[in-house]
């Protein structure tokens, strides 16, 4: 394939996926906006001290609130720009997500690793985590896996060791572990 056909299939690939993409950017800001306005809520629950005069949850939720609006003028201007592409071209959203699946695996695999969190503790979360985003990443087999089951053991268990025993730092401790 030549540098021009490429460029030109790339040039008319991103140009067809204007709507998907823009149909994905309003679904997508709209679940973090979700996520933000219930982080939101959940902030002002928490304990507050003498210290604080405006209460341990203000920071957090000055910038939840920063990144609601940031989120809602993305899903503004992904509405404009879904008015102006033509749906006749388009590929649609399902195939932009189909395009970007490593990207929505890794947010996945963050999810999961902030909701086992709590659960499993920071090391084993961590050291799940951090296998986890490799192998969907492309270490699946022989010496690359070797090596991400290393990198995970080093920076899960590894980073817990370090901020407990030198910085004295604890870490969060898994209810189950």
């Amino acid at each position: 394939m030549s540098v021009v056909t490429d460029k030109v299939s790339r040039a008319t690939r991103e140009a067809n996926s204007e709507r998907g993409k823009a149909i994905a950017n309003i679904l997508f800001n709209a679940g973090l906006a979700a996520l933000f306005i219930g982080l939101f809520m959940q902030a002002g629950d928490l304990p507050s001290s003498m210290w604080e005069p405006l209460g341990a949850g203000s920071f957090p939720r000055l910038i939840l609130g920063a990144l609601v609006v940031f989120n809602l003028a993305i899903m503004c201007q992904s509405m404009m720009a879904l008015r102006h592409a033509d749906p006749a071209l388009s590929v649609g959203a399902g195939r932009w997500f189909i395009q970007r699946r490593l990207a929505f695996a890794s947010l996945a695999a963050f999810c999961g690793y902030a909701l086992l969190m709590p659960w499993l503790g920071f090391a084993l979360a961590s050291l799940l985590f951090l296998l986890v985003v490799q192998i969907i990443l492309g270490a699946r087999s022989g010496r690359r896996l070797l090596v991400a089951c290393v990198i995970a053991a080093v920076f899960g268990p590894g980073l817990d060791a370090l901020f407990g025993q030198v910085f004295m730092i604890s870490l969060p401790q898994g209810r189950l572990w």
